[in-house]
């Protein structure tokens, strides 16, 4: 769950910043309605999947809404300023500005928008988030959809089929590049090695690989991760990578307390991964997010 407030809490602070009747810079502004919002470190470090700071994103947008509908205007590139339906707008809602609230300053009257309440309410509860999030959550819904998807058809494949799957997601993140390799079926005397990675051509960077395919609501304990990592230190490694449906939290707290470096993947990490690094699925389509060229108007 995110810190940072909707850009609706955005508007209303800009305006206020801009209340002074001066053109500021859109940068100044946004900076100094997070002050007042009492933005965290943390809430200011918080990145969407696109590698935009999330609170910058929505006080963008909120600037960027206020000028659409007349609250504030452009003077030049990149400057605010208040206007006078923007000082009556922040007296009518001094905390926060909602897209309904805008409507007005369009000629509609108050009426007439609440006379559509429904299909307004509905409309301002989407636009609670500019619509790059929006698309950002619905990727995100539509990938924990496919990735559920893909568990449910791992689990009904065979061991061999899943073990391979793993391997092949190592390859398609990079591991095995440049000379390495990635070998399944090497199984060590006590069956608990699956198979392994070099990372180069000599093999003397090489991971360890253990891919259990268990029922979806089973969880593995810390005795197979302790099998695991004896078979680790039986070929010499130090590092390996486990995954499975579900760790048991005993088994976490061990991989915490010993020196060797084990990874553990669970069923829902290894979906995420899996829906990233195009493993098991397809893209169906693309989208193109477009902005104004504002090098186009000067």
């Amino acid at each position: 769950m995110t810190e940072v407030p909707t850009w609706e809490y955005f508007g209303a602070s800009a305006l206020r910043f801009l209340s002074d009747g001066v053109g500021h810079k859109a940068m100044d502004v946004r900076e100094a309605a997070a002050d007042e919002l009492g933005l965290t470190e943390q809430a200011r470090q918080e990145m969407m999947k696109s590698g935009q700071r999330r609170w910058e994103n929505r006080a963008n947008w909120a600037l960027s809404r206020l000028a659409q509908y007349g609250a504030a205007r452009r003077p030049a590139r990149g400057i605010y300023q208040i206007t006078e339906a923007g000082r009556t707008l922040l007296a009518q809602h001094p905390h926060r500005i909602r897209l309904i609230d805008l409507g007005p300053l369009l000629g509609s009257s108050v009426e007439s928008v609440e006379s559509v309440e429904p299909i307004d309410h509905a409309l301002e509860v989407a636009q609670e988030i500019d619509p790059v999030e929006q698309i950002e959550t619905g990727v995100a819904r539509l990938q924990a959809s496919v990735g559920a998807d893909l568990l449910t058809r791992l689990n009904s494949e065979n061991p061999a089929f899943f073990e391979q799957a793993i391997l092949g997601l190592f390859l398609a993140m990079g591991y095995g590049g440049a000379g390495g390799k990635v070998t399944g079926s090497q199984r060590s005397s006590d069956g608990e090695i699956d198979g392994f990675v070099d990372q180069d051509a000599l093999g003397l960077s090489r991971i360890y690989v253990q891919a259990k395919r268990y029922a979806l609501d089973a969880s593995v304990g810390r005795p197979e991760i302790q099998a695991f990592v004896g078979a680790l230190h039986g070929n010499q490694a130090n590092q390996g990578v486990f995954t499975t449906g579900r760790f048991a939290t005993g088994a976490r707290a061990y991989v915490d307390s010993v020196p060797t470096r084990v990874i553990l993947i669970d069923g829902q990490r290894l979906a995420a991964l899996m829906v990233r690094y195009g493993v098991g699925v397809q893209v169906r389509r693309t989208v193109q997010i477009v902005e104004v060229d504002e090098d186009f108007f000067e």
